[in-house]
């Protein structure tokens, strides 16, 4: 199918609480917004509390579902932190119905032979080590779902390493690897790890990555929404394991 052309269900996500990590702008927020207004009760994740505020409010203006924010530095966050967040996230709804691991930093565009080891392990730590420590430590509360879907950001270099694009391309490698041993390992056959590849989006990411490109010939986030919806929702039941490209 095409997943660019998937049209959902109004009330596709009707009463699921999804999670979305760096839903401060870009995608996230475009997600955010799209998942609450197919139902879904959304936890917004991010590093500054006043853009999650602002997402939060329109949301609300919007008569979705009330959503929550859950802040947290992925960089640096500790065990104890991730305990607190999954305490948090028990107490109030008692389990989770899907993932977005939106998340992520660019790094440095350079060679490896230059590349910065404190900006590699930022990359590592928000891009590859925050993804599969978050989805460890609440998959107890994905297997309380009845039918839950946890999502990886892929990306183009993601499939091929690419050059000067250093510990971005190996995190997104590497996710896809996390995510391929998530769905392998899985016991629980009401959770399912996939990953999807946005393709060239107008973010503020690619911004940085490409500062000579014209945004303006890009697809917004709000337009590649069909293939996350598709991905989060149940008429994605039989995929597990695999990547997909949101622009196909």
């Amino acid at each position: 199918m095409k997943y660019s052309e998937y049209q959902p269900r109004p009330d596709l996500l009707k009463d699921r609480i999804i999670l979305i990590t760096g839903a401060g702008d870009g995608i996230g927020r475009a997600a955010a917004i799209s998942y609450a207004l197919h139902g879904a009760t959304v936890v917004l994740h991010g590093r500054t509390l006043n853009k999650l505020e602002v997402i939060y409010d329109e949301i609300e203006s919007l008569g979705a579902p009330q959503p929550a924010i859950l802040p947290l530095q992925l960089s640096s966050a500790s065990q104890r932190d991730y305990e607190l967040l999954v305490d948090t996230l028990d107490r109030q709804f008692g389990r989770l119905d899907g993932i977005l691991h939106n998340a992520g930093i660019l790094g440095d565009r350079t060679q490896l032979a230059h590349y910065s080891p404190e900006v590699w392990d930022d990359v590592m730590a928000v891009n590859l080590r925050a993804p599969f420590v978050l989805t460890q430590e609440l998959l107890p509360l994905l297997q309380k779902s009845e039918n839950a879907s946890v999502v990886f950001a892929s990306s183009g270099v993601g499939r091929e390493a690419r050059e000067n694009w250093g510990a971005y391309s190996v995190s997104k490698i590497a996710i896809e690897a996390v995510s391929t041993l998530f769905a392998k390992e899985n016991t629980h056959p009401n959770i399912r790890f996939n990953c999807i590849n946005p393709g060239a989006t107008r973010t503020g990411m690619r911004a940085k990555a490409y500062p000579n490109e014209d945004p303006l010939t890009l697809p917004t986030p709000e337009s590649i929404m069909p293939a996350y919806l598709y991905l989060i929702g149940e008429d994605s039941n039989h995929l597990n394991g695999q990547s997909i490209d949101a622009q196909d």
